[in-house]
């Protein structure tokens, strides 16, 4: 366990402090033990892969723990089920699926997060999401207890599962066969459509803002004439304007004021209340 780590080179938008603690477990065992060490002493952050996640220039004032080791990125493969551990990339995972002849993954392709970061959120594009796809869910509690979910007992709807109370450690999905050509084919469509509708060049999280019902948080944003602008050095994408860009040295600070802007922006031109879809840790 190591103190005082920069978080900023872990998180897909380039920001972020310093976390008071922090520490990457090797296995379920050693995650359960920092678990009931910082209960009820100090608060507990889980990193994935650093996308969704805006960090405080001022650091996290707790115990970072990031699952990124093998034991938590494994596969295993049985018929049209894959079991993945929740640090697997999605990417990964949708090339696993692809290399085997299974469909049902595709969508992942592109998608900057790990397998425990989607579930949480329900992660999704073109019109699916993990959720889709997901038979059950193994969790550890913040208790360091591991329990199995089947999927008929979380809640999922639109960006959200209900599972914030638990850490997720892997999950079996059900995918179908298919020709590694269909596959790969579509694999390859949506990534086209994501290099054109999306900036892949510069730092980002991912949509900022959940879209609200019957409606589009881009198109409102793009709709108030806020494509390119600006707060220091974060910007409204010109592509896509639910996307916030660093253009390199953006501060925590300035991604907080600029959806501040856009936020207000919304409410007065459509009366709406746009919801972040991002975690903010301060």
């Amino acid at each position: 366990m190591d103190c005082g780590v920069a978080l900023a080179r872990y998180t897909t938008f380039k920001i972020g402090g310093k976390a008071d603690l922090y520490f990457e477990p090797q296995n379920n065992r050693q995650l359960s033990q920092a678990l009931r060490s910082a209960a009820g002493k100090i608060p507990v952050f889980i990193l994935g892969a650093g996308s969704n996640i805006l960090v405080s220039d001022n650091g996290v004032a707790g115990l970072v723990i990031r699952l990124c080791r093998a034991n938590f990125r494994k596969v295993a493969l049985r018929g049209g089920s894959v079991r993945c551990g929740c640090g697997l990339p999605l990417s990964k995972f949708a090339q696993i699926a692809k290399n085997n002849g299974l469909s049902g993954a595709e969508f992942l392709i592109g998608i900057p997060g790990t397998v425990g970061g989607a579930i949480l959120m329900n992660a999704g594009a073109w019109g699916s999401s993990i959720a889709d796809i997901i038979e059950e869910i193994q969790v550890m509690g913040y208790n360091g207890k591991i329990k199995l979910l089947k999927k008929n007992s979380v809640k999922f709807g639109y960006r959200c599962s209900g599972l914030e109370k638990y850490i997720i450690l892997s999950a079996k999905f059900r995918l179908f066969p298919e020709s590694k050509a269909a596959v790969a084919g579509l694999m390859r469509e949506y990534l086209h459509r994501r290099i054109a509708t999306q900036n892949t060049r510069l730092a980002n999280a991912g949509c900022i803002f959940k879209n609200p019902a019957a409606s589009s948080a881009g198109k409102l944003i793009d709709q108030c004439g806020l494509k390119g602008f600006s707060v220091g050095d974060a910007v409204v994408c010109r592509k896509h304007a639910n996307f916030i860009l660093n253009r390199g040295k953006a501060k925590s600070a300035d991604i907080l004021e600029l959806m501040r802007i856009i936020r207000a922006s919304v409410r007065c031109k459509f009366h709406l209340n746009l919801q972040p879809e991002i975690k903010i840790w301060h």
